[in-house]
């Protein structure tokens, strides 16, 4: 893996401090031997002062080499964690929308923050306990060899079966912590739903309801989890059985040896203790190995991440893109989120640069399905959108997202302050451009009355704030942001008449000498707009100004009067003309109130 190639220079010291570990290691089993044989049996007495000196040092270097290898292994596990977090997440944030669609929000998070956690098991002490189990008890097995053969071979059956066992079982124990990570994903996800619309939740008494869901994911992760504990139960019943089995063998066939003289005592004590080293592995290798599955099994859906094609990756997009015009064309553009699902049918139109486009309709139309291919959230299925004569399905993303402002009724803030949430547009922007941001959004108004003025954190969302405020702050950003295309998705939905009176200056100069779309808006400015395209199903079934829609009395003429509970024998005709000017229709009826600049047209998103 690429994270880790940097680190192989502390993973070859670590790998040399796990060697010298491994040689000491072997001392104190050893030193028995030469005790009962040589010290005590043959009255060797002077050696048994070097024998223990001997023994204290390497034990000293043992601990010594084996608080190094955690050190200096675990922090580095800890800060590939880290690493591969910023990598998941970076690759995560240049995915397409279309990969956001289709995933859960709490599940990406999922992979980003858990999924990963394994990777400390493979390079820090799960991997040194691991590796050096192993490392240790092919040591032993050469000095067993050489002290008794038989009883050596006898082990190494009984092992041998025990390991075909073990490969078994990690087969199956594998796909069980896949799917765990599944379910977790999955129950995290709803959660974060959850958390996040308790205020639905609580306005629809709907408590118990997500207490069942959640309870049904647990449910599901604690089967998921007793299945693999029963796994790693047999695994550990064999291993102790397999102690049992070996320890008596040994001691039978040992004690047959030493009576035959064959075997010394020392050699017999020794040959248990090294025996002790050469099965332990097996017993870390049930509690480790698991932990190492258990971390494959993190590790391969990240690699599924990684995996997904970012969207500026796409060998298509390679037409550079300088300050765009605005200049928008649909060449008779279809569209499917999914295929033989279409959304759109043959859409065809442009707007020129410093120009409004209206797009008006019922909930579901395909209104908001234009504005995403207009901001390259999706390519078309079938046809061609041109920005400047550009096929934009060929132009580099970034450049050409850089030059988009974006206004929504949804509007979303990140719990920070309000000057962080102005500023996100641009980064590096001065201050006093800030500030002049703000003044033209009406957002200091509010912002100068709180006690922090600016750095008032508005909270998760923009809790804190009004749903006037939190849309403020919104058009501050897209001023700030100074783009050339404005998209207007219900910039205004959540004011009152007042607050989107107060702004309206701000929207007019936000507009000014940019290409802007807007979807069903409460400002004037649809009746303004250069051209208003009515969808309908997918389709663009009228096209025009306000005042030509108006009195072609179709379904623009439906939706605008419909919307404002007046029927259209109320108005007076202007003269002999088709055209309604602004203020040129007055209802007939005494009391009946006029439809204002600020009404709005089409309710609803699509």
């Amino acid at each position: 893996m690429d994270l880790v190639r940097p680190r192989r220079a502390k993973l070859a010291l670590g790998f040399g401090l796990m060697l010298i570990n491994i040689a000491m290691s072997v001392v104190l089993p050893g030193a028995p031997r030469y005790l009962l044989d040589n010290i005590i049996a043959k009255g060797q007495h002077y050696l048994l002062t070097p024998l223990v000196l001997i023994v204290f040092g390497a034990t000293i270097i043992q601990g010594v080499t084996s608080f190094s290898l955690t050190q200096l292994l675990s922090k580095e596990g800890q800060r590939l964690i880290a690493q591969l977090r910023r990598t998941v997440q970076e690759h995560v944030g240049r995915l397409p929308v279309a990969y956001y669609d289709s995933n859960k929000s709490g599940a990406l998070v999922s992979r980003i923050m858990s999924d990963v956690e394994g990777v400390r098991n493979l390079i820090g002490t799960g991997l040194v306990d691991f590796v050096g189990g192993i490392l240790k008890a092919l040591v032993s097995l050469v000095i067993l060899l050489r002290i008794s053969a038989l009883m050596t071979g006898l082990a190494l059956f009984f092992i041998a079966v025990f390991s075909m066992t073990l490969q078994t079982a990690f087969k199956k124990i594998r796909p069980i912590f896949r799917e765990r990570g599944k379910i977790n994903a999955e129950v995290q996800g709803r959660l974060t739903e959850s958390l996040a619309g308790v205020r639905v939740v609580k306005g629809y008494h709907a408590e118990d309801e997500e207490a069942q869901v959640f309870s049904g994911g647990v449910q599901r992760l604690l089967d998921n989890v007793l299945k693999s504990l029963t796994a790693i139960s047999l695994m550990s019943l064999s291993a102790t059985s397999l102690m049992g089995i070996v320890g008596g063998t040994v001691m039978y066939v040992g004690a047959r040896q030493m009576m035959a003289h064959t075997l010394s005592p020392g050699e017999f004590f020794s040959f248990t203790m090294f025996l002790a080293m050469l099965v332990a592995p097996m017993f870390q290798v049930v509690g480790i190995g698991t932990q190492l599955t258990e971390a494959l099994a993190g590790l391969d859906r990240t690699q599924e991440v990684l995996h997904e094609k970012p969207e500026n990756e796409d060998p298509h997009r390679t037409q550079p893109v300088g300050t765009i015009r605005g200049d928008i064309a649909f060449e008779h553009v279809n569209f499917s989120y999914e295929p033989g699902k279409p959304v759109l049918y043959d859409v065809s139109f442009e707007s020129q640069p410093g120009t409004v486009t209206a797009l008006v309709g019922p909930s579901g139309s395909g209104k908001s399905t234009i504005i995403s291919l207009i901001a390259a959230f999706h390519e078309p299925t079938e046809g061609v959108i041109r920005v400047d004569g550009t096929d934009l399905s060929t132009a580099q993303l970034y450049p050409y997202r850089t030059q988009l402002g974006v206004v929504l009724q949804d509007t979303f803030l990140f719990d920070g302050s309000i000057r962080e949430n102005v500023g996100f547009a641009r980064p590096r922007a001065t201050e006093a451009e800030i500030l002049e941001a703000c003044r033209i959004a009406r957002v200091d108004e509010f912002a100068e009355k709180f006690e922090k003025k600016y750095e008032t954190v508005v909270g998760e969302r923009g809790v804190k704030l009004s749903g006037g405020q939190r849309q403020r702050v919104s058009i501050a950003r897209a001023i700030l942001a100074d783009p050339r295309i404005l998209i207007l998705d219900e910039a205004t939905s959540s004011l009152d008449s007042e607050s989107e009176a107060a702004i309206q200056e701000g929207l007019s100069y936000l507009m000014k000498g940019r290409t802007t779309f807007v979807i069903a808006h409460r400002l004037s400015t649809i009746r303004r707009a250069d051209q208003i395209l009515v969808v309908e199903a997918g389709r663009i079934l009228e096209r025009g100004t306000h005042e030509t829609l108006y009195a072609a009395q179709g379904r623009y003429y439906d939706l605008y009067t419909r919307q404002h509970g007046i029927d259209a024998n109320l108005f007076l005709a202007p003269g002999e003309g088709d055209s309604v000017p602004e203020d040129a229709a007055r209802p007939r009826l005494a009391g009946a109130a006029a439809p204002t600049a600020a009404s709005l047209l089409g309710g609803g998103t699509a």
